[in-house]
């Protein structure tokens, strides 16, 4: 059988592949990001997934995870896998190059995670070339869910948001200003914790104040990520959850910049299943 996996920092999704290439199983897991969790914690994350669903006879192991940025991580997570399942073939790489495999298959392209973070690249079909460094939640993610909660509260905690948003907003959530410090400096996910509200500020688009907001987070990565890419000759990818869920707002933005948008995969893993199931002998 074939495992693969695709992690971010809140869970973790499974697919099992049997020697057809048909998926046999799939379940979620903790999540993982290198980035942001020490190794021997990343290492039993996993180790706990792999033992709770009694995976045997592992022919192949690809795990994309955030955070894997230099070899030394990347031989240390392989070493590892290796010791659970020696006879199996080991890829481990980056969430990035998760979204290339998962939006662009063999083909080249651009690619963008849009989540509760987000990130581009470009990919020839094989490997990432160039790539606009996304910066994290704190000095980047445009466009993300994370930087989307990140915009409404620092409005919210100034008083800027309009009153009935505002007072809907404090009617499900506890907005009280500790409460909001809490969650933002103290939570053991921030990013998180700001991407849990972009659901409660999508589902009032209509609203101008919120048009307005969600537009800019936008068209802050159209214009400071995807157009710094060969948008007239590639297309672009998109993977996430976010993207997936805002793909009607996202696309006549990307259209008027002149990007043309080949796909959008809900989850990285659908698409992650295409490509190994093309990509490598199962």
């Amino acid at each position: 059988m074939v495992v693969i996996v695709e992690s971010g920092a809140s869970k973790s999704d499974w697919s099992v592949l049997d020697g057809s290439g048909t998926i046999n199983r799939q379940f979620t897991g903790g999540g993982t990001n290198v980035s942001t969790m020490r190794l021997e914690e990343v290492k039993r994350t996993l180790c706990e997934t792999i033992s709770t669903r009694k995976l045997e006879n592992v022919s192949g192991f690809y795990l994309y995870t955030a955070g894997v940025v230099t070899k030394a991580i990347s031989e240390e997570l392989s070493a590892f896998i290796r010791g659970l399942f020696p006879a199996a073939d080991i890829d481990i790489q980056n969430d990035l190059v998760g979204a290339a495999r998962g939006a662009c298959g063999h083909s080249p392209g651009i690619a963008a995670i849009l989540g509760t973070g987000s990130n581009t690249c470009f990919y020839d079909g094989e490997a990432i070339h160039q790539k606009v460094y996304s910066g994290g939640y704190i000095i980047g993610d445009d466009g993300s869910a994370a930087t989307l909660g990140k915009l409404f509260l620092s409005d919210f905690i100034k008083g800027l948001v309009p009153k009935e948003i505002s007072e809907e907003f404090a009617g499900e959530f506890d907005a009280s200003y500790p409460a909001i410090v809490e969650g933002v400096y103290r939570s053991p996910s921030p990013s998180g914790f700001l991407g849990s509200l972009a659901p409660f500020i999508i589902d009032h688009y209509s609203h101008p104040y919120v048009k307005d907001l969600v537009d800019r987070n936008f068209q802050a990565f159209i214009d400071r990520s995807l157009l710094r890419y060969d948008t007239a000759s590639y297309p672009l990818g998109i993977v996430g959850g976010f993207g997936w869920a805002c793909k009607e707002i996202f696309r006549p933005l990307c259209e008027k910049a002149g990007i043309r948008i080949s796909r959008f995969v809900k989850a990285p893993i659908e698409g992650l299943c295409e490509y190994h199931r093309e990509g490598f002998p199962i």
